[in-house]
């Protein structure tokens, strides 16, 4: 009887249409779905591209300003260092333009259903390592 009541009390305070649902809080246990992570990834992927657009036009600005300065970038981008970022950049680089090209497929409704949506997620993430690794192998060979 108790409990029914305490049951009664919580609906009594919820506003109408909204349901008691646990709360997962332990971001660790959370389990997205392929789709939500290409989404997720495109966003941050976006992020990361125009918050290191100013620095890549500094060091062009750098390297047209004579062939001394020229030079000295092209020291800095031969740093092992250097070009494990590099990597990295365009790995990012890659997949916001796979999932960016993705998503305009989706604009134009080519991928209705979810079996599709998941398969061209799957490509996505394929295609921009592919693309990485053809990338590495020519700046580190």
């Amino acid at each position: 009887m108790q409990n029914n009541q305490q049951k009664n009390t919580q609906k009594a305070r919820l506003r109408p249409g909204q349901m008691s649902r646990p709360k997962n809080l332990n971001l660790l246990t959370i389990r997205l779905p392929i789709n939500a992570l290409v989404s997720i990834l495109h966003r941050a992927t976006g992020c990361v591209l125009f918050l290191i657009l100013p620095i890549i036009l500094l060091l062009l600005q750098f390297s047209l300003s004579s062939a001394q300065h020229y030079e000295t970038v092209i020291a800095i981008l031969h740093s092992p260092f250097i070009k494990i970022m590099l990597l990295g950049l365009a790995w990012a680089f890659f997949h916001h333009f796979f999932a960016g090209i993705r998503h305009l497929a989706m604009d134009v409704h080519w991928m209705t259903t979810l079996m599709k949506a998941r398969y061209t997620s799957k490509v996505v993430l394929v295609l921009g390592a592919l693309a990485t690794l053809v990338l590495a192998l020519k700046i580190w060979i």
